[in-house]
Parts: C-alpha cells; structure tokens; sequence
C-alpha cells in the first residue's frame, strides 16, 4: 500500500481510519521541520508510537513525575539505555525496577498522547512503511484505532472548552478554602486528585503541565473541572513578574488573520477535494468577498507566496476608525464564513457540511492555547462559536 503526502491535504484521522479500515500493519510516520512522530499499527490497531527527535524521553518522565523512580536511578536506566539500544521499558524491568505490568501502563498512556498529539497537527508530511515493524519495542500495547479516532475527535470539542476557562499562563492557582458548592460530599477523579497535590498557590498552569506525569490535555482537563466545580481559583499574576509591554491589538489581529485564513482555505480545499479544482461553482460563490479588509483572506494556502502580507493587513484594518475597527472586521468576516459553510451545505449536502464544520474547528485549538486572555478578551472565541451556531441554524431550517 501506497500511502503519502501532507497533512494539509489529508488529515490524520482520516489516515487513521483509512488504515483501521484496510486491517494494515506497518509505520506510519508522521514529520515536519522539527518534530517527528511514529505510530505502528497491526492489523488496523495501534500497537506503538514514539517521538523520533524528543528532546526528553516521555516515559521516564512519566515515571519520574508520578514519583515512580528516583531521578538517579532514572539516570542510570537512560545511560543504560543508550548503551545498549534497547528499549527503556526493557532496560527498566531489568534493572528490576518496574514490572513489566507498570510499564506497559505507562507505556500505553505515552502513546496514547503521542497520537492525541498528532490530532492537532495541522501539516507535516506522513507516509505509510507497509509491513515495518517497531525495533527494540517488546512492550506493545493494542489500540482499537477506531476508538482512538473517536476519542481524538471529542478531545478537539473538549480542548475549545478546556481553553474558555483556564487562566492566563501568568495567573497563580490556589485552593479555594471556602468552595461555594451544592452538596456536603463531591467526587473528583483521581487526575484531579493529583492536580489538587499540586497547587499550592504559586504554580501557574504551564507550571502544573510541566509536574503533572498525565499528560497536557488531561492535565488542563482536571484544571478545568476543578475551576468550575469551585474547589480551585485564580490568585492573580505571579509576583515579581514584569508586565511586558506590547501591542495587544497588534497581536490579536494575527490571531484572526491566520484563523480565519487557515479556515478559509480548509473549506476550498475539501470542497475541491470533492469536485475538482476546475468546478468554478465554489470559487464563483466566494469571489463575491473580493472587498474590503475580505480581500485579505482569499482562501489559499497561508503558507504560499500567494498569500497576502499580515503588514498590508494590518495597516488596512487601522486605516478604519478605532471605535469600529473590531466589529467592521469581525462582523465581516462572521458574515464570510457563516455563508461559506452554508453554501457547502447547498452544493455538497449536510455529510459534507459537517465535515467542514468539523475541520474549521480544529482551527482555533492554536490561538486558543497561545493566547487565553487575549482571545477571550477580544471575544474571539465567541465570535468564532457563534458563526458555526449560526450556520448551523441555518441549515437545520432549510431542511427543515
């Protein structure tokens, strides 16, 4: 099986389900300038995943964080380790310090956020060694890859919540020593159990990503029903720390210019996917946006030298006045993609739609991660969610 390109053009769980679905064994390995990632499959299921180029080894960070072993000994297993080539996993239950039982615990959760990960990426080039198997991996841990597609796709809709709610990355947490709740009793899972050990009212939350041994998505997770369940609250900004000055409105706009681009130009290329890039039927419709600051978002790939500069855009935008600026801007562009995706659906039907919808909003994962207080403060995020709202409105009338 033939099996390569971008993930521009093809997204990961697609390759994942086309890869469950085909029953294959072999690597899939997955690269960009600076990262490269590995997920083995046997028979359709995932049994391994590694990151090639790490700048530490995941595993016995893993185990180190979760006070599992000693940093000496951890030491001495990865010199160990990189003595042999074999695998640490290995070298660890020969060193008689973990069971092989233990390790493949932490070894599946390892690759579980190896391939989470790789949800997120957004291009890269992967291709497909049929019948490579992993070396040096006698710990192998079977996935059903369909549920990983399943859990990797809720896991995008669930991160756009995580991030409305978790603080600045300058904000201190502490326990609420007064929680305002509804019942003498509460349950809380154990992650946020082991969250709870870590805040002590000078850890932001990159501090508890960096010391939680389950990974940043579970991490912000437990973070987030904490904070709404009222048990943990924002201290302020971390003392000592120097406010940095910069332009706030300056940055907010490249968050928009490259969201809405890259959302933009994930809609012409699946509509193109579907009918050929010479059905003139979608670029008819769309050039209808040619005006104005719309100009600046033609649909095209953001990484082309079709693509027009952030610099003109920027002087653009302020060429409006201050106190309509934003809502000209956003209002437009709300209007863009709202008629956008309403269109796919009248041309291509509610499967495609979907899809669309679908895609556009792994878009807001980057900028949401990035810059919390900015996005929320500039109501970026609500924008964003109201447009898909709306088209989705939109369509459940006219099918009535």
């Amino acid at each position: 099986m033939s099996l390569s390109g971008n993930l521009k053009t093809v997204s990961f769980p697609d390759i994942l389900q086309l890869l469950a679905t085909g029953k294959k064994t072999g690597i899939l390995e997955c690269k960009t300038a600076t990262r490269q990632k590995e997920v083995a499959f046997r028979d359709g299921n995932i049994i391994f995943a590694s990151s090639v180029n790490s700048t530490e080894d995941l595993l016995g960070n893993m185990l180190l964080k979760r006070g599992k072993i000693s940093k000496t000994d951890l030491e001495r297993a990865i010199t160990l380790h990189k003595q042999t080539g074999r695998q640490l996993g290995t070298t660890l239950v020969d060193m008689n310090l973990f069971s092989k039982e233990e390790v493949g615990e932490c070894l599946k959760l390892q690759i579980e956020e190896i391939v989470y990960n790789l949800f997120s990426w957004r291009e890269g080039d992967f291709i497909f060694h049929e019948g490579s198997a992993p070396k040096n991996a006698p710990f192998l841990i079977e996935l059903n890859t369909m549920n990983v597609i399943m859990e990797g796709t809720r896991r995008i809709d669930e991160w756009m919540e995580i991030q409305k709610v978790l603080p600045p990355d300058d904000v201190v947490l502490r326990i609420n020593t007064n929680p305002k709740v509804k019942r003498e009793e509460l349950t809380i899972s154990m992650e946020e159990f082991r969250l709870l050990s870590l805040i002590n009212g000078e850890r932001t939350v990159p501090d508890l990503i960096d010391l939680s041994p389950v990974g940043e998505f579970v991490t912000c997770r437990a973070i987030y029903r904490l904070i709404v369940q009222g048990l943990i609250e924002s201290a302020g900004k971390r003392e000592g720390q120097e406010e940095q000055k910069e332009d706030e409105e300056e940055i907010v706009l490249s968050i928009v210019f490259r969201l809405y681009n890259h959302c933009f130009y994930r809609i012409r290329t699946l509509v193109e996917d579907i009918v050929g890039p010479d059905n003139t039927r979608f670029p008819s419709f769309s050039a209808q946006y040619r005006t104005g600051v719309l100009t600046f978002f033609p649909g095209v790939d953001p990484e082309s030298d079709l693509m027009p500069s952030f610099d003109r855009f920027l002087t653009a935008v302020r060429a409006i006045p201050p106190s309509l600026r934003f809502h000209t801007l956003m209002s437009s562009l709300e209007r863009m993609l709202s008629e956008q995706l309403v269109y796919v659906y009248q041309l291509l039907g509610n499967g495609v739609f979907r899809d669309t919808v679908n895609a556009v909003k792994k878009e807001i994962s980057e900028p949401l991660a990035t810059r919390r207080e900015l996005v929320k403060r500039y109501s970026v995020d609500e924008n964003f969610y109201s447009i898909l709202k709306r088209a989705d409105k939109t369509v459940k009338l006219v099918r009535g």
